[in-house]
Parts: structure tokens; sequence; C-alpha cells
């Protein structure tokens, strides 16, 4: 019998430090069901979180803070802060060495530099690839994730940087573990380009020159939610395992119990 939990208010706060925050409560499943508000969360890092930022995110009563972020980003962005009484869990979903020259160039190249990385659909080709590798080489850090939320782990907060890549494919397919319909997954992923949400462009170069239109243009794509990114991602658990089913089980080791308690914790009641 699914345990009926309080539910928490729907309405987003106005937090000064923390970027891209949302409850995905309320997205319909396939079976006619919805996501419970106030069992999952997903934003930016909370390295900036100022003190009245920490006292809300302390008022979800989070379990678990999952941080996708690498070393890297750590040593840019700093360490989140700490909540009392939450269990900090950090799982990188890429390696700090993976692309370090190409992100030294979009943050300190001059405009020759980007438009030879970045130009003629380059950098939305980059981001399609680093979806697809996500889904493909990060099958255990994923099944760790859903495994811990089945088991104990809720409320949940699952953030990376900016809260729209590595955050955003791992509530995709914490979404599609309970049947949340596609398009629901994909409305809730494309809210990452609300111009309150989306992350802050940094640039060494922060002179006109170095922030033209040209430049943000170049970048653009790097920043950007985009439905064909999360579209590499469904595509590679197509043409890998064959549908989000065996994904499900042979990919992510989740068995059917599994899958219950996670439904158990996340969706409202019965149908």
């Amino acid at each position: 019998m699914t345990q009926q939990l309080p539910q928490a208010p729907s309405t987003e706060p106005e937090l000064s430090g923390v970027r891209n925050f949302r409850d995905v409560g309320g997205l319909p499943t396939v079976d006619g069901r919805r996501v419970r508000h106030g069992r999952l969360f997903r934003s930016g890092h909370l390295a900036h979180a100022t003190a009245d930022d920490a006292a809300f995110l302390t008022s979800l009563a989070l379990h678990t803070i999952f941080d996708f972020r690498n070393s890297a980003d750590h040593r840019l962005e700093g360490p989140d802060v700490e909540l009392p009484g939450v269990r900090n869990v950090n799982i990188p979903l890429s390696d700090p060495a993976d692309g370090a020259e190409f992100w030294r160039m979009v943050h300190d190249g001059d405009l020759e530099q980007l438009r030879s990385i970045l130009s003629e659909g380059k950098a939305a080709d980059r981001m399609s690839d680093s979806y697809r590798k996500m889904v493909r080489e990060r099958t255990d850090e994923h099944s760790r994730v859903l495994h811990s939320l089945a088991e104990d782990s809720v409320p949940a907060l699952m953030h990376c940087a900016a809260g729209k890549d590595r955050a955003g494919l791992s509530i995709a397919i914490s979404l599609l573990a309970v049947g949340v319909e596609r398009d629901a997954i994909e409305a809730d992923y494309l809210k990452s380009n609300d111009p309150h949400r989306r992350y802050r462009v940094r640039r060494s170069d922060t002179s006109p020159a170095g922030m033209s239109p040209e430049v943000m243009e170049l970048l653009r794509p790097l920043f950007d939610a985009r439905a064909e990114y999360l579209a590499a991602a469904f595509d590679t658990i197509e043409e890998t395992w064959g549908g989000t089913e065996r994904y499900l089980t042979e990919g992510l080791g989740l068995t059917s119990a599994t899958r219950e308690r996670l439904r158990d914790r996340l969706l409202d009641g019965s149908v």
C-alpha cells in the first residue's frame, strides 16, 4: 500500500544564489498517476546559496542531495553549502579531464578559436555526443542513484553545475523509471531555458569583444537545453538496449520490486 505523505507546495521560490531550482512534482505517468510534489527536486549547484536559500532548502526536509559535479567543477564553484541533517552524495557524471582543453578555450579562447571549435553545428554536436556518452558509460552511476531513491533517499535534490545536463539527464532517467510520459519529461527538461534559470556564462575576457554577440551565439548551444540533446540520450537507449525496459532492467539492474518501490516513493496514490 502506498504511504500517503504530505504534499509540498508546488510554487517555485525566489532563490538568490541557486539557479534552475524546481520541484518535478505533478508530471503525469503513462498509467494516469503523477509525480508527488515534495519528493524530487532539481537545481544548479548550491555553492553560492545564501542564508535564505539554505533556510528554504532545509524546509524541504531533504534526505539526500545528489551532486553530479566533478572535482574540476568543485574547484571552480566551491562545495555545496551544508544543510543540517541532509546527506550529501557526490556521484561525478563526467571526468574532470574530459574535454579540459575544450572548456579552457570556451572560457579563455578568442573569437577565431571559438569559431574553430563551435561553429557550423559543432557545439550542438558535442552536446548531443555528451548525452549519448552519459547513457552508455554511466550506467553504474545512474543505477546507484535509482537504487538509492528506492531505498531511503527521498525527498531528494539532484544537481550538477547548471542543473541542465548531468542533473537533467539523471532526472529524465528517474522519471522514465517510474513511467512518466516522455513529452512531460522533455517539457520539464526544456524549462532550464527560462531566462531566470539559465546558467551565467563565465568568460575570462568580459570585455565587449570577449562577450560580443557573435561569441555569445557560438557559446549558446553549450548552455541551452535542447530537445535534440535529450533525444540523443533516448535514441542511445533504443540503439544500445533496444528499448527503455531493457535499459532499466539490464543496463541499470532494476528489478520489478525496486521499480515498484521507486513508484511508491515518488508517485501519488494508486490508479
